[in-house]
């Protein structure tokens, strides 16, 4: 029995099962290294870089005019009729606009997706809408109407009076999805309230409003609480945006500079006019604070919006030739210095924005326009 129990612990059967042992071991370090790199996370591919080119642009690089150096690309995005004021999408692929396409008489607002090229008009149609804008991760947009004031189309300026704007007291300020579903209020005073605007961070919209009997600058939760003032001096303020930190506002301003020009901004405005001929830029603290003039330009300087640094400002002006109509984009130094042209175009160029990356520009113009004075949005990849 003994000898039995020797030859067994000297014969093959052990060498088997140390073989066994073995085997299943590494087995088991095989599956424990899958284990383990399956535990690991994935590295994610790189993410392809963002080219916000829909499939139905049309190239417009022979319309980038001589010193437009900022331009390596230009793209046309709409086609006839008047389109303006084009603002991104916080993720960069959609644009908002306002349009008189489809036979409207009146701007409606419009949503153009990038990567498919659909435009959706998300007004209801009625009244005439202006300035959207994309917040809350794009899942809301806001902008201005009159469609609680009337189904049908504001009246136009009164021209006798020179060039005016008209600041319709029908104006209020709405909130709805993407798809225009859910509208929803969020300004009731008397009186006209428009020209609204999200900070990044999604937490302040700043918008202008007649509600204190001037045109002045106002922000608010985009609930419609907690309402602020925050100019203060006699004159039109408007065309507001924050900085991409959220800790400065760029805006126009047109303050009358003797008793004759508050005469006659007072009664222009008491007939919901405003004369827009001798606008400059200014910034100042998100509070209101620390207001501070950019331009001493002649003319109209508007439709102001930080560089991506938060540097400088780009917006549009008409001062080389004050009494024309060619208005040409401008980059300025928020503190005034470092003015430099960035279109040339004979035309209209202006409401400039830069895509949440810094890397295209999309902005409205009228060259190349099939029929004088139509408006277009055009995309441009930008060139620092």
């Amino acid at each position: 029995m003994s000898h039995e129990s020797g030859a067994r612990g000297t014969g093959p059967e052990p060498r088997a099962r140390i073989a066994t042992i073995a085997l299943v071991a590494w087995i088991g370090l095989i599956a424990m290294g899958h284990a383990v790199a399956s535990a690991s996370p994935a590295r994610a591919p790189s993410p392809a870089p963002l080219r916000p080119v829909p499939p139905t642009a049309a190239s417009a690089d022979s319309l980038i005019r001589d010193g437009e150096r900022h331009f390596a690309h230009l793209w046309q995005l709409t086609f006839g009729g008047q389109n303006a004021e084009g603002y991104w999408s916080g993720d960069g692929t959609k644009l908002i606009f306002q349009s008189t396409r489809d036979g409207w008489p009146c701007d409606q607002m419009y949503v153009l997706d990038l990567a498919t090229g659909a435009t959706r008009r998300v007004s209801n149609g009625k009244g005439r809408t202006t300035c959207g804008y994309f917040y809350d991760h794009d899942r809301r947009i806001l902008y201005s109407s009159t469609h609680l004031e009337s189904d049908s189309c504001p009246p136009r300026p009164d021209y006798s009076k020179g060039y005016v704007w008209r600041v319709d007291a029908g104006y209020d300020i709405f909130t709805a999805r993407p798809d225009g579903s859910d509208l929803r209020r969020l300004t009731d005073a008397p009186g006209y309230d428009a020209e609204a605007t999200v900070s990044v961070d999604g937490q302040w919209v700043v918008f202008t409003s007649v509600r204190d009997g001037d045109l002045e600058l106002y922000t608010m939760h985009p609930d419609g609480s907690a309402v602020r003032r925050l100019t203060h001096e006699i004159g039109y303020d408007g065309g507001a945006y924050f900085s991409h930190d959220g800790k400065w506002i760029c805006y126009r301003g047109d303050h009358p500079a003797d008793s004759a020009a508050v005469a006659d901004y007072r009664a222009l405005l008491a007939q919901n006019l405003v004369r827009p001929t001798t606008m400059n830029l200014w910034v100042m603290r998100a509070d209101g604070s620390d207001p501070r003039q950019v331009t001493h330009l002649a003319g109209a300087s508007f439709a102001p919006y930080f560089t991506p640094d938060d540097r400088k400002l780009i917006f549009s002006s008409n001062f080389e030739n004050p009494k024309g109509r060619n208005f040409d984009l401008y980059l300025i130094g928020v503190d005034g210095q470092g003015l430099e042209p960035v279109t040339r175009d004979p035309t209209f160029d202006s409401f400039p924005m830069f895509s949440p990356d810094g890397k295209w520009l999309v902005f409205a113009s009228n060259r190349g326009g099939r029929e004088r004075g139509e408006t277009n949005l055009f995309l441009a990849e930008w060139r620092p």
